[in-house]
């Protein structure tokens, strides 16, 4: 599962904008996707709350629908073009983003 921080995300589409020569599109995720289960345990570990019953993929579906696809089976997005930018990312991980956000 890709993610970004959103300081980041606000950070990024500044630079790109200021930055005359980026052009195309670019991949605005952090640098380290991470599993659905390895999100659900960080987040537990951050909010010091117990990760460890899984949301089975019926439920997921009747929630969300056809989005649910897309958060089951994941989509990793690289960050290339974003980094050979020179952008430097202040939460390429996602324990520290997840504090930020929930402090």
């Amino acid at each position: 599962m890709s993610w970004i921080h959103l300081k980041d995300e606000a950070r990024a589409i500044r630079s790109l904008i200021e930055n005359g020569s980026a052009t195309g599109p670019f991949n605005l995720v952090a640098p380290q996707a991470v599993t659905n289960a390895q999100f659900a345990r960080t987040l537990g570990r951050v909010m010091g709350r117990p990760s460890w019953l899984p949301l089975p993929g019926f439920v997921m579906k009747a929630a969300f629908g056809e989005v649910a696809d897309l958060l089951l089976t994941g989509q990793r997005g690289v960050p290339q073009r974003l980094a050979d930018s020179g952008f430097q990312f202040r939460f390429p991980e996602l324990e520290g983003a997840l504090r930020d956000v929930l402090a």
